[in-house]
This record gives C-alpha cells, structure tokens and sequence, in this order.
C-alpha cells in the first residue's frame, strides 16, 4: 500500500506543481503581453483620452460643444489632406510659368463659380435650421465622394479635378456656415461665444498641424493615397456629425438677420423698415468689424497664392522652394494660433478696440515688409496677418453676441462667414494676377488692407467710446 500510494502521492505532487508551473507560466506569459499591448496602445488611447479631457472641460462635454470641437477637428484634417494632395497636383509637379497658368485656371474654374454660389450658401441654409446635423453629415459626405473622384483625376489629370475641386470647396463653406450657425447653440452656461469660438478653433488648427505631415507622407507613397485619407476621415465626419446634441437642429426662436448697418441702408424687399429684428437695428459696430475682418481676410488669400508663386521664384536666400513656403506657412499658422489663444484669454473685452488695432498692426507690418523686402519680414508678416485674422474674427464673434439679438443671431454668423470667404476668394484672385515682384504686391496687399482700416475704424471706435449695445458679459 505505502508502494501504490507512493506512486499516487508523487505523481499528484508532481502533477499538481507541473500544472501550477504550466499555469504560472502561461499567467505570466499572457500578462506579459497584455502589458505589451497596453503599452502599444497607450499613446493612442492615451492621447484620444487626453483630447476628450480637453475638449470636454468646463462643461463642454455636457453643453455638446465638446463634440463639435472633436468634429471639427476631423474636418479640419480632412480638408488639408485634400490641400496637400491638389497642391502636390496643380503646383508643385510643373514647372513655375506651367504652374501659375494651371493655378490660374484652376482658381477661374473653381473659385469664379464659388464667388457666384457663396451668397446663396447663407440663405439656402436659413431654410433648413431644423436639418443642420444632417446638413454638416451631408457637407461631409459629399467631400469623402468628391475625395474618391479626386484621387482618380490627381494620376490622369483629367478634366474630372475642376468640378470635383469646386464640390469640395463649396463643401467646406457649407460646413464652415453651418458650423458658425451650431455654436451659440451648444454654448455652456457662463461660456461667451468667443471664447466657445477659439475652442473649436484650435481644435481644427490643431488635427491641420497634426494631418500636415501625414499627409505629405502619404503623398511620397502617390498622390492619390492622402485622398484615400481624406475619404476615410470625412466618412468619420458624417457619423459624428449625427452625435451631436438634438437642440443643435431646432431653430426655436430664430429668425433672418439684415446685414445692413441702419436704415438708409435697406434695399430691395427690406426698402421699409420691418417689425422683425436685424443687424440694421444694432448701429455699425458689427457691420463695420465684419468690413474689417473682410479686409484682412483678403489680404490673408492674396498672401496664399501671391507669397506661393513668389518664393517658388525667388526662395528665401539659402533654402528651396518648398522650405520657403513651408516656412511662411508655419508662421502664418502659428499667428492664427497664438491669436485664437489670444483671443480666448480676452474674451469680449472691447471688441471694436482690439478689430482697429490689430489691424492697424497688420497694415504697419505690410508697409514695413513692402518697403524693406525680406526674407524675415515676409514671415513675419504671414505671422501678423495669421495672428490679426483670428483675433478680429472672435472679436466679430464677441460683439454679434452682444449686440445681435438671439432671435436673429444664427442667421448672422452664417451671413457673416459667407462674406468673409467671399473676401478670401477676391484675395486669392489679386495674388494670382499680379507680377511677381515682391514689394509691390506686398504694397497692395497693404492698400487692401488701408481700405478696410480707414472706412472703418472712425465707426468702430465711436461704437466703442459709447459703449455699443452692451449685454451682459458673462465668462
């Protein structure tokens, strides 16, 4: 018995520890690469968990803001996709002289026929308030097919790159409306709008810094693959854009604002006086900042496409082409950044006084870059002029909230935005025209810029020195 029980008892010790080993040896082996996995994962699930931490602070999260921030930082990385691989195509594969005729026809096919389509682009979407989730799905989606188009004319060059290239373009101000139109409705309490504004902003100047890089890398691979990209992301856009909140569709209480300043301005149907608000009945302080935020907006496309033909021709002394356009663009987006950030740390404080200096500063910097042409003042210009456009555009923002009543308020930002893209569109087509000769085109962008300061700035500061229609000021 003590011989058979031996066997039993060793064989059952023996079994035992060899299962245990087996286990601890599977356990340790299963979390070892569970550890592993978690340290794969950790920078994408960690930086998705920080973006969502950001984005929904201060009671984002629950207003819906946050969401439309993520949203438009998608839209954001899916349009520069698209820019990389269009100025990949139509600019950077031809020679210079072969370059500005194929940019030339393609501003003359693209944005003369935006120019005639922007004015509608405002009112048609004052007829759909109650569909602006599906019409930010639907602006979306439309970009993800035109993406696909796109990428099959990028390689054969076909006529197909025109129309498709003027679909995405009228796309994007669809969205850029709507989207100004969605945010005072998703604003959390104590939030003034601008600083709701420079949020999602940044949001979208932050997924553009981010989709740059990938998106020049997927072009080395071929020009069709960061189109491929943008399809991707834009269809990851259509179904975000349907998570927003519901309030975001309802237009309880709005109404059709009149960009006219007062009464001796009314035209057409609105030749008498009307019972219903508008902007004609807040004084000039909104319609004279948006004339001024036109002019920079103008000067900013004149900068894009003159500066690009520009530096391709004449680069920065010691570098190429491209690292001369690459460096201008990066002043112009830090500009912009530090202007959002800007802005946000003012929040409403004297709108009209922050409009006429900051562009003011911008005309002393066109002056200064047109009379000493150089290499540092040009990028320090793009810089200003990046810095001024953000800043002006959420001190617009700032006094439509306060003088703007909320009946009519989202109809204005979306009039607002439409004639602000229009003025970019004017700028790009002066840059397109002019001769390359650095100091004169830096001195019309100058006077482009004078016309805007000068017309307006006696009437931003007489708003300002009494007080405009003041609301009250909230965080």
């Amino acid at each position: 018995m003590a011989t058979a029980r031996q066997p039993e008892g060793a064989t059952g010790i023996g079994g035992g520890k060899g299962g245990r080993n087996r286990g601890g040896g599977t356990g340790r082996r299963r979390g070892s690469f569970r550890a592993v996995g978690r340290a794969l994962h950790f920078p994408f699930t960690g930086t998705a968990r920080g973006i969502r931490k950001a984005t929904h602070a201060h009671g984002a999260g629950e207003s819906g803001l946050g969401k439309l921030i993520e949203l438009h930082g998608v839209n954001g990385a899916g349009d520069m996709m698209i820019t990389v691989a269009l100025a990949s195509t139509v600019f950077f594969s031809v020679p210079t002289d072969e370059a500005r005729g194929r940019v030339a026809l393609y501003l003359g096919i693209t944005m003369a026929p935006f120019t005639v389509l922007a004015p509608v682009i405002g009112p048609l979407l004052d007829r759909v308030p109650h569909g602006r989730r599906a019409a930010m799905a639907g602006a979306m989606f439309a970009r993800a097919m035109l993406a696909l188009v796109l990428s099959g004319a990028v390689v054969t060059g076909s006529i197909e790159l025109y129309p498709a290239a003027l679909g995405v373009l009228v796309a994007s101000k669809a969205y850029g409306v709507v989207r100004s139109a969605v945010v005072p409705r998703l604003l959390p309490p104590r939030f003034s709008l601008v600083k709701a504004n420079s949020r999602v902003t940044l949001g979208g100047l932050l997924a553009t810094g981010i989709a740059a890089p990938i998106g020049a890398g997927l072009q080395a691979l071929g020009p069709r693959y960061p189109l491929y990209g943008a399809f991707l992301i834009f269809v990851v856009g259509t179904f975000l854009s349907f998570t927003l909140p519901p309030k975001v569709d309802s237009a309880k209480g709005e109404d059709t604002a009149l960009l006219a300043a007062d009464e001796q301005h009314l035209h057409g149907p609105h030749l008498k006086p009307v019972k219903r608000p508008g902007l004609r009945t807040v004084g000039i302080a909104v319609t004279h900042a948006l004339a001024a935020n036109a002019s920079i907006r103008c000067l900013t496309g004149f900068l894009i496409f003159f500066l690009a033909f520009l530096l391709r021709e004449h680069p920065m002394s010691g570098q190429s082409a491209a690292v001369s356009l690459g460096i201008v663009a990066g002043s112009a987006g830090v500009g912009n950044a530090c202007g959002t950030a800007v802005g946000a740390w003012l929040r409403s404080r004297a709108p009209e006084i922050i409009i006429v200096t900051v562009v003011g500063f911008v005309l002393l910097a066109a002056l200064t870059a047109a009379a000493f042409f150089g290499a540092v003042l040009v990028a320090f210009l793009a810089a200003t002029a990046g810095f001024a456009q953000a800043l002006a555009k959420l001190s617009l923002d700032a006094l439509i909230q306060r003088d703007v009543p909320e009946l009519v308020r989202t109809s204005a930002f979306a009039r607002s935005e439409t004639l602000l893209q229009m003025s970019w569109v004017l700028g790009g087509a002066v840059g397109i025209v002019l001769p390359l000769k650095g100091s004169f085109g830096l001195l019309v962008g100058a006077a482009i810029v004078a016309v805007g300061w000068l017309t307006t700035v006696k009437g931003l500061i007489g708003s300002a020195r009494h007080g405009g229609h003041s609301r009250p000021d909230v965080a």
